[in-house]
């Protein structure tokens, strides 16, 4: 007895594009998925790192990363004074953030602790810079 092969559209269109060699040389072709990240919108993150869209991140997401990045942020300040200024006008982004009415779903940016980040900013220019 002869098999019947059922074929949809979509196999069909999977199938053909192979052997077009459409998914030749795709970027990461042959490395291993990284799935370090288990968050549930791992694939959003990956997206904006891939395709370096942080640019273009809705108010409250481009907040949540810059407090984020915050250490990176302030890394060159040369005072403690500077180091406070930036802390401080990142904080007052986030209140009047959180003053505007609230236009899409609500996301929790939270504020930056000014006094930790000057204490690791002491941290880090207290340590000798390695060759």
């Amino acid at each position: 007895m002869e098999q019947m092969r059922f074929e949809s559209w979509a196999d069909r269109q999977v199938r053909e594009a192979m052997e077009r060699g459409a998914f030749d040389y795709l970027p990461g072709a042959g490395r291993p998925l990284d799935l370090r990240d288990t968050s549930e919108d791992w694939w959003i993150r990956a997206k904006i790192k891939r395709e370096n869209l942080e640019i273009a991140l809705p108010g409250p997401l481009a907040l949540r990363r810059e407090v984020e990045r915050i250490a990176e942020a302030v890394a060159d300040a040369r005072t403690e004074t500077e180091v406070r200024e930036r802390c401080d006008d990142l904080n007052a982004r986030v209140r009047e953030h959180y003053a505007r009415p609230a236009t899409g779903p609500a996301l929790v940016v939270r504020l930056v602790d000014v006094d930790a980040e000057v204490a690791r900013w002491r941290a880090r220019r207290s340590v000798p810079p390695s060759d």
